[in-house]
């Protein structure tokens, strides 16, 4: 099979005939020998020497699940991508056509089913063409042969080991040799046979006859016809250069050829043969390329996640490497939490509102979560997978790094969620008032943190000033109010409540501890984010964001379980309250909220949050079922290129804000999300009067308050 490695020429001189002899003559007798097989005068040429080299050499061929498809699918069984290394379908010999087995055998090994792995007229023949030709010439394996050295380089775990199963050595022969009649009395002929059909390479990337019948023909392996399944058993020998679709006319005369090697095994007749060679080869062809990555699925970023989960996570592996030879070998069904409604719905919303290849080169990204097991039900974003041209990038913008994402982007006053629960955590009343101007000096000090100094802060509005409590303050997103909140909460408090929600850099570092924490000054990730609000909508209890629910093989046998990973976080108490307060952002009777315009017609909380200087813009809300995080920035630097003063989808925009640029990307993609689903309530406890602040904003509601569409905070953080 195949073309001859390269090997040293043959022995010069007047012993060099004698030589040969002697390596055939012994090569004969060891395979006699070992087969039990008297051979008159066989002792003259087989040493007892050469017998107990051959006995010495390993029976027993390790033997491995052959690489093969492996299919990543969402929640409702969608499929998302196929991957392979080897594009093989491990079918039964009952799902192979008949014309297909029998056109392999007569091809090669007419002698199948008489010898017992090795043929010794076909071995000693080859061996004296080869001895004379100095190297290996002439094929001398037999099927079972052919299925040992095949599985030896499919099993090979090192660069070493395949080499020397792809050697053409007497040597490496002999070994075939032996693991070949162990074979043989191990499995049976039906059973050796569906083993090579299944392992053997047609080319074209197909391996195994099921793959290859789909690729050349479109069909399954089970429906081919004559001169289709003589086409395939011809490719065997040299699946290049036989290869129909690139040489069609070498490829024809190929098949003609086991046609004919068909009639003299008498598994067809003279008429059937000269009926499929009447038919031209490009008559049988219809060929089809199986998709295969990331990079050619619909959804590429969802499933570039999924691989660096298995890559990154241990459960599938104590090693980088083993994490790696588990997607190598395939023949996995990757079961997701992917809903495959909420994913439409973020790209559907992504791409609508700003398109791939927009002239302002502004990007989005879409991150989905479900609060109460952390499973990734939708990662989108207005990109297609590529590394060149406008509108493509191989970086998942939802993701951190480590995930394939980016360094992250900083995150504006969606981290004001985590001044509400630490400064609730901390027993400090929601209807606490604190007066906060359109500009104010904050005195160097420890902000909670024993042990540290921060130098003096100051700190501007954008949005309004007053007098305000963690209401009012909340739904018009007030800096100067949550800054002086965070004091009062700690400032360590406040950043330890994000990290027991699973916050952490989009580098993988932890946060930092700094004044501006509460502003949003941290990159992080919008999978990070929707995953810390998640923890609210979920009454405190944070579960580790995961796209994977399930591993089986391709029967559907369980091999890796998610059952998740979640832990208390806040406190119910805390966690409701925060809620209580958020949803008033959305709806509710406060003047001015920021999220006024995304109310979903059912139970909502979320968060606006735009950046120093319009650099980038987020908004961040949940329901009981679904957490989504927004952002809309410009990958090139939304400091040197920030949403100002430039079209967007043929809509001019002065400045943008979480509330118009991000709040309606994610209020398309929740109410795409959530059709059809029951109107869960949150299930909030009475606790810091809830109740009132779900129906009318809470008290003090009517606060004074003076709006202004500009100004920004000191460290470049804006309000809304």
């Amino acid at each position: 099979m195949g073309s001859p490695s390269t090997v040293p020429g043959p022995p010069s001189g007047k012993f060099a005939n004698t030589r040969r002899f002697v390596g055939v003559s012994a090569l004969a007798g060891v395979v006699v020998a070992a087969m039990g097989i008297p051979l008159v005068g066989a002792a003259a040429f087989a040493t007892k020497e050469a017998s107990a080299t051959f006995e010495s050499l390993p029976a027993e061929l390790k033997t491995m699940p052959l690489p093969q498809r492996t299919y990543i699918v969402a929640s409702n069984g969608e499929r998302i991508a196929t991957l392979y290394d080897e594009n093989r379908i491990v079918v039964p010999l009952s799902k192979i056509s008949l014309l297909l087995q029998q056109a392999a055998v007569a091809t090669e090994d007419s002698r199948f089913y008489q010898h017992h792995g090795v043929d010794l007229k076909g071995s000693v023949r080859a061996a004296v063409a080869n001895s004379s030709a100095g190297d290996v010439q002439q094929g001398s394996s037999t099927i079972t042969m052919q299925y040992v050295r095949n599985m030896l380089i499919t099993s090979a775990r090192s660069k070493k080991e395949l080499e020397q199963a792809r050697e053409r050595t007497l040597s490496r022969k002999l070994q075939e040799m032996r693991y070949a009649m162990a074979i043989e009395k191990k499995l049976n002929k039906q059973q050796i046979l569906a083993g090579y059909l299944n392992i053997a390479y047609f080319g074209a990337g197909a391996y195994g006859a099921e793959a290859a019948s789909k690729r050349y023909f479109g069909v399954s392996a089970n429906q081919l016809t004559l001169p289709q399944a003589a086409t395939l058993a011809g490719l065997v020998q040299q699946p290049v250069g036989y290869d129909p679709t690139k040489h069609p006319k070498i490829s024809q005369i190929r098949r003609n050829v086991v046609l004919d090697r068909m009639v003299a095994m008498k598994y067809i007749t003279p008429t059937q043969a000269s009926t499929a060679k009447n038919v031209p080869i490009k008559k049988t062809l219809h060929p089809k390329v199986s998709a295969n990555g990331c990079a050619v699925s619909k959804m590429p970023y969802y499933c570039d996640f999924v691989l660096n989960e298995i890559k990154n996570d241990r459960r599938y592996g104590a090693t980088a490497a083993e994490r790696a030879e588990l997607l190598k070998r395939g023949g996995l069904i990757i079961n997701t939490g992917m809903s495959f409604k909420a994913q439409t719905a973020a790209q559907d919303a992504a791409d609508s509102h700003i398109p791939r290849k927009d002239a302002s080169r502004k990007a989005t990204a879409v991150a989905s979560v479900q609060p109460s097991d952390g499973a990734v039900m939708a990662l989108a974003q207005d990109r297609s997978w590529g590394t060149k041209g406008r509108g493509n990038t191989t970086y998942n913008y939802g993701v951190n790094a480590a995930d394939g994402g980016t360094i992250g982007m900083q995150a504006g006053s969606t981290f004001k969620i985590f001044t509400i629960a630490a400064a609730l955590e901390k027993g400090v009343s929601p209807n606490h008032s604190i007066y906060s101007p359109q500009e104010r000096y904050f005195s160097g000090g420890s902000w909670g943190c024993k042990g540290n100094y921060y130098a003096p802060y100051t700190v501007k509005n954008s949005t309004g000033s007053g007098t305000f409590n963690m209401w009012t303050g909340t739904a018009k997103s007030v800096n100067t109010f949550f800054v002086a909140l965070e004091r009062e909460a700690g400032l360590c408090r406040t950043v330890d409540v994000a990290e027991r929600s699973g916050v952490t850099l989009a580098n993988g570092q932890p946060l930092l501890r700094y004044p501006s924490f509460t502003l949003g000054s941290m990159e992080v990730s919008p999978l990070s984010v929707a995953s810390a609000y998640a923890t609210m909508a979920n009454h405190g209890m944070y579960c580790k964001t995961h796209s994977i629910t399930e591993i089986t093989d391709l029967t559907k046998r369980p091999l890796y379980t998610n059952q998740g990973d979640c832990k208390r976080a806040v406190s119910r108490g805390v966690a409701d309250g925060t809620t209580a307060i958020l949803s008033g952002v959305i709806d509710g009777s406060i003047g001015g909220r920021t999220g006024g315009n995304l109310s979903l017609g059912r139970d909502a909380a979320g968060k606006t949050g735009t950046t120093d200087s319009n650099a980038a813009v987020w908004f961040t809300g949940y329901t009981p079922q679904i957490s989504t995080s927004v952002w809309v920035g410009d990958p090139r630097g939304g400091q040197k290129y920030p949403l100002r003063n430039l079209y967007i989808n043929g809509e001019y925009v002065v400045k943008g804000h979480g509330s118009t640029i991000a709040g309606p990307i994610w209020e398309q993609t929740m109410r795409g999300a959530l059709a059809g689903e029951p109107r869960q309530k949150f299930d909030l406890n009475a606790k810091y009067g809830l109740e009132a602040a779900r129906h009318g904003g809470g008290p003090n509601s009517s606060s004074s308050s003076s709006s202004s569409s500009t100004g920004s905070t000191s460290n470049g953080q804006n309000g809304r």
